[in-house]
């Protein structure tokens, strides 16, 4: 009986250095998961972490699954052109970030994929593999892509007959192939340049970016949610903590399920009448997507 019980001890205590070990380290990791920066509440902050940032330069990123890559951009200043950056967590620290050829991925979310556009490439022993074409289905795709849990893509695509609006539109995977997009209604599809949809991971609700007559003025954020009978309601704004007078655009929760991401700016004249995209990347609580969840 001795034995037994102190057995059970020393295993109970492994167990127990076990366990705090563990969430000491998962605790270490889950405050590097953003650089060391305070999180925010319901109202929304700037995200502009020196790792990623150390002249300013940053526009905004995403991670992947696992949260131990970031993807990222700077722009402006002595970054003439939009260039694109990778920083990885290694060894308890994030790392030094390098260029990459890799341009505004997105990932399933098993991370056993990253795609973005109409490419993807899978996770391989060595790392990502080259870069493919996803297929047909993504022909007149535009700005922005967002892939569900259960394989459906939700995307913007362009016709002729959509006069430059754009509308957002799914493609459900059925027997491993993705159909030709099928248009969502009125209630997500109204009003001018229609873009960055996300799509939540189990289909609940969607956002996106667009110009209405409701809004702010410029593109503003907006979400759809899902009945319980499978429609989706009508969209609604954001409100005005989310939306300016300047655009907001590309909303994207983080992997674990804490806070929403989006792009705030503005385009600028230059000298020679073009125009250029100034923009910062802005984070708040996640809970302000289930303010605005009908209570019924």
């Amino acid at each position: 009986m001795n034995r037994i019980y102190m057995s059970a001890c020393f295993l109970l205590s492994a167990m127990s250095v076990s366990s705090n070990t563990f969430a000491q380290e998962t605790s270490a990791i889950s405050e590097q998961h953003y650089f060391g920066e305070t999180p925010p509440g319901l109202t929304p902050k700037l995200f502009d972490p020196k790792v990623v940032s150390p002249d300013g330069r940053f526009e905004g990123g995403t991670f992947s699954p696992d949260m131990t890559e970031f993807y990222f951009t700077r722009k402006n200043g002595k970054y003439k052109k939009r260039v694109f950056f990778v920083i990885r967590y290694e060894n308890g620290r994030w790392g030094k970030a390098s260029e990459t050829d890799i341009r505004w991925p997105q990932f399933s979310l098993d991370g056993s994929m990253m795609y973005g556009g109409k490419w993807f490439r899978s996770k391989t022993n060595t790392g990502w593999s080259k870069q493919k074409e996803q297929g047909a289905f993504l022909k007149e795709q535009g700005h922005g892509i967002s892939l569900s849990a259960q394989g459906t893509y939700f995307f913007p695509f362009y016709k002729k007959e959509d006069k430059g609006k754009g509308n957002i539109g799914y493609s459900r995977l059925v027997n491993g192939k993705h159909h030709s997009p099928i248009k969502l209604g009125t209630e997500i599809n109204r009003g001018e340049w229609i873009a960055h949809p996300y799509i939540a991971p189990d289909e609940s609700y969607l956002m996106w970016d667009v110009v209405r007559d409701d809004g702010h003025g410029k593109t503003d954020i907006y979400i759809s949610f899902r009945s319980k009978q499978g429609a989706w309601l009508p969209a609604v704004n954001m409100g005005p903590l989310i939306n300016t007078n300047l655009n907001e655009s590309s909303p994207r929760v983080t992997p674990d399920g804490k806070y929403l991401f989006f792009s705030r700016g503005e385009w600028q004249v230059k000298d020679d009448g073009s125009q250029n995209w100034v923009g910062k990347s802005y984070w708040v609580d996640a809970q302000i997507i289930e303010s605005l969840r009908p209570k019924i």
